[in-house]
């Protein structure tokens, strides 16, 4: 089958002829480009909408009750990344947090992961850059692939389902509570990622609570 190169446009018809037999195959442009279009938007996810953002200057009162509250307090060591993965909660609309840091800055960003929730325990992932996340998304990938399932098996697809609600940025947490909340996009995991990886000398204490609205 000898193969021609055809400028084409929306709405154009490619006829294809075999020097061999004599058939001719008669290709829509249009279909073609509405159908891989159509494919692509369903891989996207919906755009997200930007967080509600305040602070607070009542340090002591906030480090006080968290200080006493199970979870309330964690160490970001130097270098180090920690991802706080809070799953939507079928009784909530919104979800909230709030944090601070003693002596020094933080970065801090949001991220949704538009996938089916199976639990609404809230767990901390921590890696000790912004790199080794990236290799252990990878990994994950890889690892949620069963062997023959090609849909399942594209990282690009995978990779899609994730949407950035707000980029990672230091924070003068050291010198005001920092708070936040954004209305449920639907059903998913929130990442709020707490970035320390730029300092090569200091652990940070982090002050913290997360909670949903209805």
């Amino acid at each position: 089958l000898t193969s021609y190169h055809v400028p084409q446009g929306v709405g154009d018809i490619v006829m294809i002829q075999s020097d061999h037999t004599g058939a001719v195959d008669i290709l829509s442009a249009e279909l073609e480009t509405a159908d891989l279009l159509g494919e692509q938007r369903k891989a996207q996810p919906p755009p997200l909408a930007a967080p509600t953002m305040w602070t607070t200057e009542k340090m002591k009162e906030f480090k006080a009750k968290m200080g006493k509250e199970k979870n309330g307090r964690m160490v970001v060591k130097r270098g180090e990344v920690v991802t706080v993965r809070v799953p939507t909660h079928p009784e909530g609309k919104c979800i909230c947090w709030e944090f601070a840091t003693d002596d020094y800055d933080i970065g801090f960003g949001v991220y949704f992961d538009w996938t089916t929730v199976t639990s609404t325990a809230i767990t901390v992932q921590v890696s000790e850059s912004s790199d080794e996340e990236d290799e252990e998304e990878d990994e994950e990938i890889e690892g949620l692939s069963p062997v023959g399932d090609v849909e399942r098996g594209s990282k690009s697809s995978l990779r899609s389902r994730y949407g950035e609600i707000m980029p990672v940025y230091r924070r003068n947490s050291h010198r005001e509570v920092q708070a936040g909340s954004h209305e449920y996009p639907g059903e998913g995991v929130y990442l709020l990622k707490f970035d320390n990886s730029y300092s090569l000398l200091r652990n940070k204490t982090l002050f913290f609570h997360v909670y949903y609205t209805s």
